[in-house]
C-alpha cells in the first residue's frame, strides 16, 4: 500500500467562534500505480482530506502511512516523504512566484533533493518539460508569459522534479477551460503511464474524474459516502 490514511478527522473554528467537522474519520488506501478520485460539493472535506494527505494541515486524530510507516516523528521518513507526494494546486498562477523564471522554479524544487550537479540539473530540466510537452527553449520566461494550460503544465512539471511516486491533484484542471482540460488530463494520463505514476484527483466534476480513473470516492459533510467505478455513478 502506497498511502494510507486511517480514521482521519479536522476540526476548524468558524468565524462565529462554533466549530466545523471539515473531516470526519476518514479512512481511504491508495495502492501503487492507482489512480482515485474524490468528488464531492464545495465545503464536503475533500480539499481538506487532500492537504492532511500532502502533510500541508496535521489531522486532530488518526494515522497517515506512507509505503506501509508513519509519514511523522521521524526526520529521514519525512523528507522522503516531502520528495515522493507532491501537489498540484487548482491556480497555476498563484502558485508559481511569478518572480521566478521557469528556470528558477524548477530548480527551487530540485533543493529538497539536496545537492545535484548544473549538468544533472539542466538534464532534468528538459525532460520533465519534454514529459508535459513544453519546449526546453522556455527556462528564461516567467509564468504570466504562458497559457493557463501551459502553466499548469509547467506546476506538473515543477512537482514531476522530484521524481514522486504520487501525485496530489486539487481541482488542478477547474480553471481551464474543456478543451485544455482535456489536454492536461490527457497529459496527465500519459505521465502515469510513462512514470508508473500513482494520482490522486480532488474534483467536484464527475466528467473530469471520468477521464482520469474508474475508482470514484463521494464526499459529503467530511465524511466518505460511498466508494464506486467512474461507470457506476
Amino acid at each position: 500500500m502506497l498511502l494510507e490514511l486511517k480514521d482521519i478527522s479536522k476540526t476548524f473554528s468558524d468565524r462565529a467562534g462554533g466549530k466545523v467537522k471539515a473531516v470526519d474519520g476518514v479512512s481511504l488506501c491508495i495502492t501503487a500505480q492507482e489512480s482515485c478520485a474524490i468528488v464531492g460539493e464545495s465545503g464536503c472535506g475533500k480539499t481538506t482530506l487532500a492537504r492532511i494527505a500532502m502533510g500541508l494541515v496535521r489531522p486532530d486524530a488518526g494515522k497517515i502511512l506512507f509505503e506501509g510507516q508513519p509519514v511523522w516523528g521521524d526526520r529521514k521518513r519525512e523528507q522522503n516523504f516531502r520528495l515522493k507526494v507532491r501537489m498540484v494546486f487548482q491556480d497555476p498562477f498563484a502558485s508559481l512566484d511569478p518572480r521566478y523564471s521557469v528556470r528558477a522554479i524548477l530548480d527551487e524544487a530540485l533543493h529538497l533533493q539536496g545537492r545535484i550537479s548544473r549538468d544533472e540539473r539542466k538534464v532534468k530540466m528538459a525532460a520533465v518539460l519534454e514529459a508535459v510537452a513544453l519546449p526546453a527553449d522556455i527556462l528564461s520566461r516567467y509564468p504570466h508569459e504562458f497559457s493557463g494550460g501551459e502553466r499548469q503544465r509547467l506546476a506538473i512539471a515543477r512537482a514531476l522534479m522530484t521524481d514522486p511516486a504520487l501525485l496530489i491533484l486539487d481541482e488542478a484542471v477547474s480553471s481551464l477551460d474543456v478543451i485544455v482540460q482535456k489536454e492536461v488530463l490527457d497529459c496527465l494520463a500519459g505521465l502515469q503511464s510513462a512514470k508508473q505514476l500513482t494520482y490522486l484527483f480532488i474534483t467536484h466534476n464527475l466528467a473530469a474524474a471520468r477521464r482520469i480513473t474508474r475508482k470514484i470516492i463521494v464526499m459529503r459533510s467530511g465524511k466518505i459516502i460511498n466508494v464506486t467505478g467512474a461507470n457506476d455513478l
